[in-house]
């Protein structure tokens, strides 16, 4: 039997060959003078190499997607790379309370404290852009793995945003018990962030999170991996009743506020569903200050922790 060809980053040999000529016949050889248009000379910078993937990446066996960290960061997400800034430096001191309720010490210690859910009242608060600031901002840790779960199935934006697959994920992991957690999960450039895209759509996705193989799962998550947060961006809980249930399956909450629009009576309605026996965190987002910057704030139970900035909002960025 003939020996297999090698292969680079999954790509078989000779591909990547006729790949490499195909780009020596656009740009010439390096530091080769070409003549363009109208006879002008001239000589090609040579095209970007495709970033290999990091070293834990099985290219045959895990699904892998290189995140456009400068676009991220241009929209104002925290990424690895960035110097300290009043983004990075607010979700530094929301994470804190969330690790120390799951991985501190002593009988502080909360059930399933490794299970974050974050939510609001209704869409559009920028809950979305919370989840995945928190979840990178975590990734960041010197031992702390994460996975971003995308369980708003009703207005899903986590794979647009990060520009991952749509499936499978989520809605096929709980409707397929012959799929793990791993068949379904990306890992990405962000080498200790992984991600469930919401999945296929179902005409009972929101049903499907109330369900036994919603607590099933998530009792596998919060066992399996006890080291490793796992941030699940839910549905507001003012749109769907599927969400309370979810919320009763997790550990802690994080409930964001968009300030100058959520009412407060959203406000109230909603956190009146939850179970107050939980840690709740409030995130006060896209606050303004009388002096002209911007803030927001941080708090557990139903009072509110402010920081204060004067340049940026800590969780200012898309509405979703």
């Amino acid at each position: 039997m003939p020996e297999a060809s090698p292969s680079t980053h999954g790509i078989p040999a000779g591909e990547a060959e006729a790949s490499r000529a195909s780009r020596e016949a656009v740009s010439g050889a390096q530091g080769e003078t070409l003549i363009g248009p109208e006879g002008v000379r001239y000589t090609p910078e040579p095209l970007p190499e495709v970033p290999p993937p990091p070293p834990d990446v099985d290219p045959h066996r895990d699904r892998y997607t290189e995140l456009n960290l400068a676009r991220l960061k241009e929209q104002g997400f925290v990424t690895a790379d960035a110097s300290r800034n009043p983004v990075s430096e607010e979700f530094r001191m929301i994470k804190r309370p969330l690790l120390a309720n799951a991985f501190g010490q002593g009988a502080d210690l909360v059930r399933n404290g490794n299970l974050v859910m974050v939510t609001s009242a209704r869409s559009g608060e920028g809950k979305t852009f919370t989840a995945i600031n928190l979840a990178i901002s975590i990734a960041m840790e010197m031992d702390k793995t994460v996975l971003l779960v995308d369980a708003d199935v009703g207005r899903s934006r986590v794979h647009e945003i990060l520009g991952t697959p749509m499936g499978p994920g989520l809605i096929d992991l709980l409707l397929d018990r012959d799929l793990d957690v791993g068949d379904v999960m990306i890992k990405t450039n962000i080498p200790k962030l992984r991600v469930i895209p919401m999945g296929r759509y179902h005409p009972h996705s929101n049903e499907l999170l109330a369900s036994r193989d919603m607590e099933r799962l998530a009792q596998e998550l919060a066992q399996r991996y006890p080291d490793r947060m796992v941030i699940f961006d839910s549905p507001p809980l003012l749109l769907t009743s599927e969400a309370v249930v979810l919320a009763g399956l997790l550990g802690q909450i994080v409930f964001v506020v968009e300030s100058s629009r959520t009412l407060q009576g959203a406000v109230k309605d909603a956190l009146s569903m939850l179970d107050t026996s939980k840690p709740i965190g409030l995130v006060l987002n896209k606050m303004r200050n009388p002096f002209g910057g911007r803030y927001a704030g941080y708090g557990y139970g139903y009072g509110y922790g402010y920081h204060y900035h004067h340049d940026e909002p800590a969780a200012q960025g898309p509405a979703a």
